[in-house]
């Protein structure tokens, strides 16, 4: 028989191993940015690290997108498992994550470039140009919600 600490590290397991097959699994997440007060959503292709610490995206710097993240690094990102069918109302999944959002450095860039293009190939020009910010969320907190009732959050160490 399991002991209660035993139960919570398997169910904490289950719960990041379901997050980080969502994150595999889709694309494209809804970016929330503030910016003068008000908040802003974008549609943004994504990439998460094997260790769901880092969720990565690209936009041009001449963005209101760009703008905003510079005036405050907060920010939410929903992804989810939606197909606009009417099962979507039982079976569709949608994850948070709750975190900071920062440009990626010279010596990380590389690396994290080398993640975002393995899931988005097509988007190699985009990424590589000049004019293209690559950035980096610290993921704090996943919350996923299911059946639309019911809530798990997950809180990344550091």
């Amino acid at each position: 028989m399991q002991s209660q600490g035993e139960t919570i590290m398997q169910d904490i397991y289950q719960l990041r191993e379901t997050i980080k097959e969502i994150l595999d699994s889709q694309k494209l997440s809804v970016l929330a940015t503030l910016g003068e007060g008000k908040p802003y959503g974008n549609l943004v292709a994504f990439a998460a690290t094997a260790d769901l610490k880092t969720i990565l995206f690209a936009t041009t710097r001449a963005t209101r997108k760009y703008a905003n993240l510079l005036a405050h690094a907060d920010i939410a990102m929903v992804i989810d498992t939606r197909t606009n069918q009417t099962a979507d109302f039982s079976d569709a999944v949608a994850v948070t994550v709750l975190g900071e959002v920062r440009e990626v450095i010279a010596d990380e860039r590389k690396k994290f470039v080398s993640i975002y293009l393995d899931k988005h190939p097509y988007l190699k020009e985009f990424v590589e140009s000049p004019t293209t910010a690559l950035l980096s969320v610290m993921a704090k907190t996943y919350i996923m919600v299911s059946r639309f009732q019911n809530v798990q959050e997950l809180h990344v160490s550091e």
